[in-house]
């Protein structure tokens, strides 16, 4: 009696330390509600992490189906899809198992066999009750199944959190998103989106475990001490996701869409930090990135004069230049663009200037747009021409004409060359439009010749 006793005493204690290992990979944004469940208490110390962007592919290997060694840890993470269709069977009874019944357990991988009725199975057993499971392939062979990015539904693999505790706690990174996540309470896996400053330097308090499709969770803080997180999928191993699926708006599910590492490569410089929150305004017409109507960006032409604030600098990797986060101070609308601070003197670029150098490209201070009508600020956004517009508008809303010319009373017109007709613009003596035309493009004589040059 006294040995079973002690036997069950072991067993127990054992359980309980395997449940608090799985209970480890469970963490939450600071501040978030405890009701039942003991906080995880992370504690681990990092090596120093792998330098550049080579840190992904040298830490996090991609593991196909194929591949799975035995050992391999997992967490069934169930979805509300997994819920309704089970994923596992118990492998004494040949039952199926409730996935909200296995919710949290790690699987270790342990081969694949075929069963009793030739369909292959991948076998698993539960660490937290010791209980053997399988997942039964839907159709084919194990050959056939595991060279897709199908996977094995509900299981995160933990070998990816594991690697990025070791590498990632305690270090500082960059934000390269804007759309973070906080924990709303603890016992579930509800979540507020919130809004971050891209560009700014965190550091990971804690890694754990996200979802099945994006396995690491990431939480940061920032210098104030607020804390948000991302679920990130970093090797991709089981996340029954496509490569060509992290685009867009699934983007920062990938390590380097939400973060970067805090290297020499990827600091913002002391010589930047200066041009932080300052206010510049285009010399020149230039071409910029910004957000589209719909979920792309988009590439537009920015007029000259047109006023930003600098909201974010991020050093491009393995060059000289420098992305721009610009916010422009009247919409409020967000543009980047890439410029050098290096003035390279390329030949054939305007005026022997590098045409991205930040020196040539802007110039401090306010734009000159805030002296134009709300009504010309428009027009000149969408490259239109209106009566009572001065040199300098019409000049910011189509650009420098292609050829001037007077008449002997004073007034003179800007002529613009378009691919089926022209473009004329006449101005007042005082400088002010007072007509626009748009003949016919006519290949044997030009408007200007209409008029008398001076």
């Amino acid at each position: 009696m006294k040995k079973l006793i002690i036997l069950a005493g072991l067993a127990f204690a054992a359980n309980t330390a395997m449940a608090q290992n799985a209970d480890s990979y469970i963490v939450k944004t600071k501040g978030v509600t405890k009701t039942e469940t003991k906080a995880a208490k992370v504690k681990a110390n990092a090596d120093d992490q792998a330098a550049g962007n080579d840190f992904v592919s040298q830490n996090f290997r991609y593991y196909s189906l194929c591949d799975w060694q035995d050992g391999m840890k997992f967490m069934v993470i169930p979805e509300k899809y997994d819920l309704v269709v089970n994923t596992f069977r118990d492998a004494g009874t040949g039952k199926e198992v409730s996935s909200g019944k296995l919710r949290h357990k790690i699987m270790i991988y342990n081969n694949h066999t075929v069963g009793d009725n030739g369909r292959a199975r991948m076998n698993f057993t539960c660490q937290d009750d010791n209980r053997k499971y399988y997942f039964e392939l839907p159709n084919g062979s194990f050959e056939d199944y595991c060279y897709s990015k199908t996977g094995v539904p509900t299981l995160a693999y933990l070998g990816d959190v594991d690697i990025a505790r070791e590498k990632l706690i305690g270090q500082s990174l960059v934000t390269r998103s804007t759309d973070y996540r906080v924990d709303v309470d603890y016992d579930s896996d509800s979540y507020q989106d919130v809004k971050v400053e891209k560009n700014m330097e965190v550091k990971v308090v804690a890694v754990g475990v996200g979802t099945r499709s994006f396995p690491v969770k990431i939480i940061v803080a920032d210098k104030r001490g607020n804390e948000f997180y991302q679920n990130v999928a970093i090797s991709k191993t089981n996340s029954g996701m496509r490569d060509d699926e992290f685009i867009v708006d699934n983007e920062k599910y990938t390590f380097y869409g939400s973060f970067d590492l805090m290297t020499g490569e990827t600091r913002v410089s002391s010589d930047y930090a200066q041009y932080m929150g300052k206010t510049i305004y285009t010399k020149y017409a230039t071409s910029m990135t910004t957000k589209g109507g719909g979920k792309d960006n988009r590439v537009v032409k920015v007029p000259k004069l047109m006023e930003f604030r600098i909201d974010g600098m991020a050093p491009v990797r393995n060059s000289n230049y420098v992305t721009l986060t610009l916010t422009e101070t009247e919409t409020g609308r967000i543009y980047s663009k890439d410029v050098t601070f290096v003035n390279q003197n390329v030949v054939g670029d305007i005026d022997g200037q590098n045409e991205d150098y930040f020196g040539y490209l802007f110039g401090f201070g306010e734009g000159r747009m805030r002296n134009t009508s709300a009504a010309t600020r428009t027009m000149i956004r969408e490259g239109r021409v209106g009566i009572g517009m001065t040199e300098e508008e019409v000049e910011m809303a189509v650009g420098e004409p292609d050829s001037k010319a007077e008449s002997s009373d004073g007034r003179y017109e800007w002529t613009y060359k378009r691919t089926k007709a022209w473009l004329i613009v006449q101005f007042s003596k005082s400088g002010k439009v007072i007509g626009i035309k748009t003949p016919r493009r006519n290949t044997e004589t030009t408007p200007a010749s209409r008029v008398k040059n001076k």
